[in-house]
């Protein structure tokens, strides 16, 4: 069965998310480690993990992808705001410890002006400062719609930021994996709509399919090679809508592709509760041989 989920608030606890997924026929989802806006974070009530571990075990879920803030940004111009995005990923990856196992994803940020090489080199230095040896939480860089002056636009760059980490600190890399977004991927040019398999296999190529260890699973509301990065709901957008130049089958390639098909996805559409379990049960239906 398709490993699937969405966004969840962290307002009332962690066992209460485990139970609204449940509630939306999820069996995996994603939350902010803090305030979406990078604000502090709350503390930690070690009996309400508890809770969720046994509501995760008990109903067999997939890892959970937990997000790291938007506000963060290790590659910028502003010392400060490296200094930032340091000391608030150290924290989230120790309070990730609470729920070993799980995934931890970021966007790489943006070099603002700097170049992509000074930016990944940037990343680079922050990953090695913030990721542990011991730590059993792997760190996923997501894939980016290439909006602006973001860094992870191509898999390339990706790619350096991983060979980046694995040059300087070896003992890290194996906790380093990548996130692919849907509506990411096709907004920065790559053809998931058409050719998914020529994207999975130019991502082996660049990066290494063992490193994919996250789907997060969008329409988009621009056509391929827009860099706007605007998420549409599942089937109105340019991979789903036939109008558009989707369709359902590019969606059920998605999903059913031995590459990923085994992998969490999580959905970042813009939607409320009822709309994601729409969307959740859609997608499982979509799935060939589930």
């Amino acid at each position: 069965m398709l490993t699937i989920g969405c966004h969840l608030s962290t307002s009332k606890g962690f066992a209460a998310m485990g139970e609204t997924a449940l509630s939306i026929g999820a069996n995996t989802f994603a939350f902010f480690t803090r305030n979406p806006r990078g604000g502090n974070a709350k503390a930690i009530d070690l009996d309400d993990v508890a809770a969720l571990q046994r509501i995760l075990d008990d109903h067999a879920f997939g890892p959970l992808v937990a997000h790291a803030p938007y506000t963060y940004n290790p590659c910028s111009a502003k010392e400060r705001a490296r200094e930032f995005a340091l000391e608030a990923m150290a924290d989230d990856l120790q309070r990730m410890e609470v729920l070993p196992g799980n995934y931890y994803n970021f966007h790489p940020g943006a070099h603002v002006g700097q170049g992509a090489e000074r930016g990944i080199e940037l990343i680079v230095d922050t990953l090695c400062h913030v990721m542990f040896e011991g730590q059993r939480t792997t760190v996923l860089l997501e894939t980016m719609a290439g909006k602006g002056t973001e860094v992870g636009r191509s898999f390339e760059e990706l790619a350096a930021i991983i060979d980046g980490v694995a040059h300087r600190a070896p003992q890290l890399a194996d906790h380093l994996g990548v996130c692919l977004d849907t509506c990411h991927v096709s907004d920065a040019g790559y053809d998931v709509i058409d050719d998914v398999d020529g994207v999975l296999d130019e991502l082996d190529r660049v990066i290494g399919l063992e490193r994919l260890h996250a789907v997060h699973i969008n329409d988009s509301k621009n056509p391929r090679g827009a860099h706007k990065d605007r998420h549409a709901k599942i089937g109105e957008g340019y991979l789903g809508a036939p109008e558009l130049g989707g369709s359902p089958e590019v969606l059920a390639r998605i999903v059913s592709h031995p590459a990923l098909r085994d992998l969490p996805f999580i959905l970042e559409t813009p939607n409320e509760l009822p709309g994601y379990a729409e969307e959740i049960k859609l997608l499982r239906s979509l799935q060939v041989g589930n």
